[in-house]
């Protein structure tokens, strides 16, 4: 069974960077589409970037230029680089996984995920 388990999280200052890691079990992990999602104290769950396989990605409006996301696919492994935090970033964020599509398509939506990691907790102070 494909597990994945997220790393990296913690306490930044504001400004400062942190990179989390999520690292998958499974042989085909070079065929899935991988994002990370966020989810804070009393809202929803929202997508915050996404990898498709062939390296193909997307961004949510409010990371654009502060966050990038990476994918290793020998070390089966996706990142996220996050630069320039804010506190409005804190949350726990969450690594998914497309692992049925055939598509090269960046997913947004976290009903087009099937498996997902533990999360892990970011905390940015002001």
């Amino acid at each position: 069974q494909v597990q994945l388990v997220e790393s990296g999280g913690g306490l930044v200052q504001a400004g400062g960077s942190l990179r989390l890691s999520c690292a998958a079990s499974g042989r085909t992990f070079s065929s899935y589409g991988m994002g990370w999602f966020r989810q804070a104290p009393g809202q929803e769950r929202e997508f915050v970037a996404g990898i498709s396989w062939s390296g193909g990605t997307y961004y949510t409006d409010s990371v654009k230029g502060r966050f990038t996301i990476s994918r290793d696919n020998v070390a089966k492994s996706v990142y996220l680089h996050m630069n320039s935090a804010k506190p409005e970033d804190t949350a726990v964020y969450y690594c998914g996984a497309n692992s049925r599509s055939r598509y090269s398509v960046v997913y947004v939506s976290r009903d087009e995920y099937d498996l997902w990691g533990q999360g892990t907790q970011v905390t940015v102070s002001s």
